[in-house]
């Protein structure tokens, strides 16, 4: 006997592409839900269909959408959504989130600040959500953060698809950007390829968001780099790397991010400068205006959609770190 009565799958305003591309995948509709907000700007969500002890699933990435929708909106809608589904008795809420805000805020590295990304954990738990899909979060230790079940999935094992054939001409090395994502960068891009690690050491200038690389650690001379992080905002992290890479000999720099949120005018700068390609995935959405010929996006719509077929058919979710026991289609979005 089933344990839920079946497997739906909604979303809110902030992705809805990226939730029919994962229907697409699981060959099922996208359940029939509205969120709209009213004049006063209060957010109103309902479900046009049954839920009662259906496995639910609400796809809701906490960014900016393509339409401009902030991201204090998406947090609400994903609260609102997830407490409408519980109060109308669903077997099973999980919250899809590709990409989870305030990931930056995680500890308290400063006097009389706040840790947000662990308040907006509890939010989502209060709400009612039972368990958590995300992918690639700034710090691991962010899932120590909720008592439920949290998979966190990573785009890197798409974008290394995306590098594989590359490789095969000239030679390469992998870039940490920082020393807070060395380890993550040898784990998930430079030991599975087979290719050295160097790291950039760079310093924060105060809260502006604006960085500064300062010392590289590592050989790049004559090779082909990949600088590899978790998100590219303003770009500076990414670009004053690139600088320096070229400074030091690098024949040519890429990049590898799992999420690309581009505020202000990175996708300008990006465009401008000497990156070969920016490579990423649609876990946020990328509106046309700051599409440029440097970005490539890699959907990791099918990554998702296996592990929520997974989740619901109570099978294995880390199967999908390795790519060769789980084959999934490489499209560039």
């Amino acid at each position: 006997m089933a344990r839920y009565a079946g497997l739906s799958v909604y979303t809110g305003n902030a992705h809805e592409a990226f939730a029919r591309a994962i229907c697409e995948y699981l060959e099922i509709p996208l359940g029939d839900a509205e969120v709209t907000k009213f004049a006063n700007d209060n957010i109103f969500a309902k479900y046009n269909e049954n839920v009662r002890e259906r496995d639910v699933f609400l796809v809701q990435s906490l960014t900016r959408s393509a339409r401009g929708m902030g991201v204090s909106d998406a947090i609400m809608e994903l609260l609102i959504m997830i407490d409408a589904a519980r109060r109308a008795s669903a077997g099973r809420i999980t919250a899809v989130i590709p990409f989870y805000a305030y990931g930056r805020s995680d500890k308290k590295d400063q006097p009389r600040v706040p840790i947000t990304a662990r308040l907006l954990a509890d939010l989502i738990e209060v709400a009612g959500a039972d368990r958590v899909l995300t992918m690639d979060l700034h710090q691991a230790q962010i899932q120590g953060f909720f008592t439920v079940p949290v998979d966190e999935l990573t785009g890197f094992r798409m974008l290394r698809e995306y590098f594989r054939d590359l490789l095969k001409r000239g030679s390469w090395v992998v870039v940490a950007p920082d020393l807070g994502f060395a380890n993550e960068a040898r784990k998930l891009f430079a030991e599975p390829l087979g290719l050295p690690l160097a790291l950039v050491q760079k310093r924060h200038l105060g809260n502006t968001g604006e960085t500064e690389a300062m010392v590289l650690i590592g050989e790049v001379h004559g090779r082909k780099a990949i600088i590899v992080d978790d998100e590219i905002d303003m770009g500076g992290t990414v670009l004053n790397a690139v600088d320096l890479l070229l400074e030091q000999g690098a024949t040519e720099v890429h990049a590898a991010v799992a999420h690309a949120t581009l505020s202000r005018d990175a996708a300008e700068k990006l465009e401008a400068s000497r990156l070969k390609a920016l490579v990423t995935t649609d876990s946020v959405p990328i509106p046309p205006e700051k599409r440029r010929d440097k970005i490539e996006v890699i959907t990791v719509a099918p990554l998702f959609g296996e592990a929520i077929r997974r989740i619901h058919e109570g099978e294995s979710v880390g199967a999908l770190f390795d790519s060769t026991s789980v084959q999934l289609p490489l499209r560039i979005s």
